[in-house]
């Protein structure tokens, strides 16, 4: 993902940045239910500790950390380019 710089935020936001101007150019609320593939309950939640993967256009990483008064969670996310 040439150009793009990604952070993610304790209050459970992945966010992407232009990493030539900082502007952001989207936005990730994980704070939420998911529907997963092996259709286990999962919860998103903040963000710490590593930071995503990135490989083949596709950003992987993990959300929720409930330490120190985090939200807790269980759900490793993928996003794609083009949203496959």
């Amino acid at each position: 993902m040439p150009g793009i710089a990604f952070a993610s935020t304790i209050s459970g936001h992945l966010r992407a940045f232009a990493a030539k101007t900082g502007e952001m150019v989207w936005d990730f609320d994980a704070n939420k239910d998911f529907d997963t593939v092996n259709e286990v309950k999962a919860k998103g939640g903040s963000f710490n500790g590593a930071g995503p993967a990135i490989a083949d256009g596709m950003v992987f990483t993990n959300s929720g950390f409930g330490f120190a008064g985090q939200v807790a969670g269980n759900v490793l996310l993928a996003f794609s380019v083009d949203g496959k």
